[in-house]
C-alpha cells in the first residue's frame, strides 16, 4: 500500500511496518489497542460510517480524538449496504489484523464477524473487546468503563474508608483492555508465523478489571480476605501513603524492615524502631493510624522538596504529588519525551502523549496527525481494485 506517513526509510525501521490493520473501533478501549499498532508502524485504516459525527471521545479536532487516532489513515464506508459490505470484505482479504469493540452481537448482524472474515482470509487476526465477554449471561450487554469499574470491584476499594464507592480518575478498564488486546494480537501474529493461520483474540472490560485487581483478588481467592477502602494508604504495607508537608503533600513508602529502620533514623526517632508493636509488617499495619499521624506531625513542618531530597538520600522511596501540568514540567518526564510533537494541518504544531514503549535504536513519535474523516477513502478503495468510475459512483450513492 502506498506510504502516506513518512519516508520509506523511517517506515521500514519500525517493527510493525508492512502490517495492514483495519480499525473498526469506537470510544476508547479499541482505539487504545490500535494506537499501539499504529504508533509502531502498522498501516492502520480507520473505517468510519459516512455520516461521521461527534462521538464519545469528542470532536475530531479535540484533544481526546487527536491523541487516540494519530498515525492512521481514515476512510468512509457504509457497512450496512451490500456494496459497502463487499468493499469491506475486499479489504479484509488483504488485511493482517481487524480490531473492533462493538457490542458483541453487532458484528454478526453486519456480517463482518470472525467467521465471516476468515472465510476470505484464513490468516486474519481478529481482535475484539466487549464489555463483559462475547457470550455468557452478560454477553449481550453494552459496557462502559465506569460500569466495569463498579462490577469488577475497583470502586469498592478506591477512596477513603467509609466514603462509599469511588471511581478511578482515568478510564482504567478501557485503557487496560486496549493494552491487553494489543498484547494478545501480537501473540497471535507470532503464532501465525509457524501455523500460517489466524485467530480470534478477545478480552473485555470486565476481564481486564478483574485481572487488574491483582493481589487484592488473590487476597480473596487464597486468604479469604475482602479488601475495603484504604484511602491513600497501601492496603497491607505500612507506612506507604500520603503525608502532609508545610506546602502540600508527599508520597512516602517505607514498609520493609530496612526501609522502616531508615525512616526512623532519618526522622531522628530511634524510639519508633524500638517499639515492639511497630517492628513487624503486621504490627505497623495494625497501628497505621498512629504511625501515620506521628510521621505527619514531623513532615508537616517542612516543605515537600526538603523531604523528597532527604528521603531520596536515605534510599527511601518518596515523591511529590503533581498536578498534570506539573507532570509535564517534571525534568524526568521531559527527559523521557512523554509529550511528543505533531503538526496538524488546521491545529498547527501541538503535542500528544507519546508511546510509553522504548525499542532501543528505533525512533518513536507521531508520523502523521489524526486524519480527517474519509481523507483516504479513494486511495484505499483503489488499493483493493476499484476503478475511478466505481469510486465516484459509491460516493454518489452514499456508500462511502
Amino acid at each position: 500500500m502506498p506510504d502516506t506517513h513518512s519516508s520509506a526509510a523511517t517506515e521500514t525501521a519500525l517493527p510493525l511496518a508492512g502490517l495492514v490493520v483495519l480499525d473498526l473501533t469506537l470510544a476508547r478501549a479499541g482505539p487504545t489497542c490500535v494506537r499501539h499498532l499504529a504508533d509502531w508502524g502498522a498501516d492502520v485504516i480507520r473505517i468510519e460510517p459516512p455520516a461521521d459525527g461527534e462521538g464519545l471521545t469528542g470532536s475530531r479536532d479535540g484533544f481526546d480524538f487527536q491523541n487516540l487516532h494519530r498515525n492512521k489513515r481514515a476512510m468512509h464506508l457504509n457497512l450496512k449496504s451490500p456494496e459497502g459490505h463487499a468493499a469491506f470484505m475486499r479489504l479484509a482479504a488483504k488485511a493482517d489484523v481487524i480490531v473492533e469493540n462493538m457490542r458483541a452481537e453487532v458484528k454478526h448482524r453486519l456480517g463482518i464477524a470472525y467467521d465471516d472474515v476468515r472465510a476470505v482470509n484464513p490468516r486474519i487476526i481478529y481482535g475484539s473487546i466487549s464489555g463483559f465477554g462475547q457470550d455468557g449471561p452478560y454477553g449481550k450487554r453494552a459496557g462502559v468503563d465506569q460500569i466495569a469499574q463498579g462490577m469488577g470491584g475497583l470502586m469498592s476499594i478506591t477512596g477513603l474508608p467509609g466514603q462509599g464507592p469511588v471511581r478511578v480518575g482515568i478510564p482504567i478498564d478501557d485503557l487496560t483492555a486496549g493494552n491487553l488486546l494489543a498484547f494478545g494480537i501480537m501473540m497471535a501474529l507470532f503464532q501465525r508465523v509457524s501455523t500460517g493461520v489466524g485467530r480470534w483474540v478477545q478480552t473485555s472490560l470486565l476481564e481486564a478489571q478483574v485481572f487488574m485487581l491483582d493481589f487484592q483478588a488473590a487476597r480473596w481467592l487464597m486468604a479469604g480476605e475482602v479488601a475495603g477502602q484504604a484511602g491513600n494508604d497501601h492496603p497491607t504495607s505500612i507506612p506507604t501513603g500520603v503525608f502532609p508537608t508545610s506546602d502540600g503533600h508527599i508520597n512516602l513508602a517505607a514498609s520493609s524492615a530496612r526501609q522502616w529502620e531508615r525512616l526512623c533514623e532519618t526522622l531522628e526517632r530511634p524510639d519508633w524502631a524500638a517499639r515492639a508493636e511497630w517492628q513487624s509488617v503486621k504490627g505497623r499495619s495494625d497501628h497505621r493510624a498512629e504511625i501515620n499521624a506521628a510521621i505527619g506531625e514531623i513532615t508537616s513542618a517542612k516543605p515537600a522538596a526538603h523531604w523528597v531530597e532527604l528521603f531520596e538520600a536515605a534510599g527511601i522511596p518518596c515523591g511529590p504529588i503533581n498536578t498534570i501540568d506539573q507532570v509535564f514540567a517534571d525534568p524526568q518526564v521531559k527527559h523521557l519525551g512523554m509529550a511528543t510533537k505533531v503538526v496538524h494541518p488546521r491545529l498547527g504544531a501541538t503535542e500528544v502523549v507519546a508511546s510509553p514503549l522504548n525499542l532501543v535504536g528505533i525512533p518513536r513519535g507521531v508520523r502523521s496527525a489524526t486524519a480527517d474523516a474519509g481523507q483516504h477513502t479513494d486511495a484505499v478503495l483503489a488499493w483493493v481494485g476499484y476503478g475511478a468510475a466505481e469510486i465516484a459512483d459509491m460516493h454518489r450513492r452514499g456508500i462511502v
